[in-house]
């Protein structure tokens, strides 16, 4: 080949490198309960803007496609196998996750929790949405603020494992026999975050309990279930329903009168501070420590606590005054 050939086609090879993006050089998984699942595709929204302005990260969103531990190990795995920078998770058991992130940190790589979290061996830090405690008096307070004279009540939660799910009904029952004592909680029954499930379990709750006046969901699927159940069976205004909902979810039945209000904090927000967390603990060597205040970008910084977890920001509630104007954001 003749010189002026060979530096043809170097040169042509070096102009190719240069208009080429460069690559990302922090890979951060995103590893979420389920696929398909309208509170995490926000969340990867928010995931995305993190990585935009950092520069340096690439967002790998996944996660099983049914919302259970053994999915989520052969999804952990498959990145370790990646060699993926950092591991930001939300966990479908505590526990069970344990061994494969411990195996994830020992390769080096960054794992933090945030939304459900995993035990605090399998983690470096976890990021919760909001204070467990506030969570939990706030799902009580959306049914209670609509039964002066009190009812019973049911709640319909996702999987039996989820730490945060858990946690958050704990918190509930707690409060209710100082603030809340008219309100009777009869029965707690799980969907596993699947819409057929939740459905089913809706139903249950509805036969089972004649006199039922609220149905709480502090999960996005099972609370979209059970308006859709109050709907198809002509239950508005003898069923409230309410719990965690995303606006743009659950709009429609703000407006039908199946439900009177619902909270939740920006899942959005959620994903952009768990990357910028994972990145900043991966990237610039920030240490995990009870009492260590660490960046989370626009959304302002956090302070770990003795168990290196951390709340985000207070649940909002939405009801017919705002649902518009927040249903075309999230």
């Amino acid at each position: 080949m003749s010189f002026l050939k060979k530096l043809g086609i170097t040169t042509a090879l070096a102009a190719i490198l240069l208009a080429s993006p460069a690559m990302a050089q922090t890979k951060i998984a995103l590893v979420v309960k389920s696929l398909g699942n309208g509170f995490f595709d926000a969340a990867n929204k928010g995931a995305e803007e993190a990585a935009k302005e950092l520069g340096d990260v690439e967002v790998i969103y996944t996660g099983p496609t049914k919302a259970t531990a053994e999915a989520q190990i052969e999804v952990i795995n498959s990145l370790i196998a990646q060699q993926v920078n950092a591991i930001a998770i939300s966990a479908n058991d505590p526990d069970a996750l344990v061994p494969v992130l411990k195996k994830a940190m020992e390769r080096g790589i960054t794992v933090i929790s945030f939304d459900s979290g995993v035990a605090p061996e399998g983690r470096q830090l976890h990021l919760n949405p909001s204070d467990t405690n506030l969570i939990g008096e706030t799902i009580i307070k959306l049914a209670a603020d609509y039964l002066p004279d009190g009812g019973d009540v049911a709640i319909l939660s996702a999987s039996s494992t989820a730490t945060n799910q858990n946690a958050w009904i704990e918190a509930a029952k707690k409060v209710l026999p100082e603030k809340f004592p008219k309100i009777n909680l009869v029965a707690t029954v799980y969907g596993d975050d699947d819409s057929a499930k939740s459905t089913d379990e809706a139903k249950g709750l509805i036969s089972s309990y004649p006199n039922l006046k609220a149905i709480i969901a502090p999960t996005t699927v099972g609370v979209v279930a059970a308006a859709q159940v109050v709907t198809d069976q002509n239950l508005i205004g003898k069923i409230n329903v309410t719990g965690l909902a995303l606006p743009s979810e659950f709009k429609k039945f703000i407006d039908n009168g199946a439900s009177q209000a619902v909270a939740l904090w920006n899942p959005i927000d959620l994903g952009y501070s768990a990357i910028y967390l994972a990145h900043d603990l991966a990237v610039k060597g920030d240490k995990a420590a009870p009492g260590a205040k660490l960046s989370i970008g626009r959304m302002g910084e956090i302070t770990l606590d003795d168990t290196n977890s951390a709340a985000m920001a207070p649940p909002f509630t939405f009801d017919k005054s705002n649902i518009d104007e927040f249903a075309k954001i999230y």
